[in-house]
């Protein structure tokens, strides 16, 4: 499974594209990608997949191999949009039952390298959290 971190996205992209071409080169590029989708789930990975879904529906994305399209994964989760996949992470923070020590834990380690500074980072903080801060 993959959920969109950096530590696992080498060995995703490594054994599926082993498996493609031991068990499923005569199936169309199209059938490829979403037996790879299949093992998209969680974290960040499951906002972008359901972009490239659409994108695959509607032909704005199209590619001749199945390899092509874990190249641009790679670039995608690698920094292509940092920003991008920085501003997913913390739309899905939130508390929940952690408690607050691990919830500051998970949210340092978010802000990190985020360009979030100052209220903008404040705001996040707040918005993430269960209570609020008086």
């Amino acid at each position: 499974m993959f959920n969109g971190s950096l530590e696992k996205l080498s060995g995703f992209i490594i054994v599926y594209k082993l498996y493609i071409r031991m068990k499923m080169r005569e199936e169309a590029v199209k059938e490829q990608i979403q037996w790879i989708l299949l093992y998209v789930q969680g974290g960040l990975a499951d906002v972008w997949k359901e972009n490239v879904l659409e994108d695959l529906e509607a032909r704005v994305l199209e590619y001749e191999i199945a390899e092509e399209f874990l190249t641009d994964t790679k670039k995608e989760f690698e920094g292509g949009n940092k920003k991008i996949v920085k501003v997913v992470e913390f739309k899905k923070l939130e508390q929940g039952g952690k408690m607050m020590e691990k919830f500051i834990q998970k949210f340092r380690r978010v802000a990190r390298g985020s360009e979030y500074e100052g209220k903008l980072l404040i705001e996040e903080f707040k918005r993430g959290m269960n209570g609020t801060i008086y």
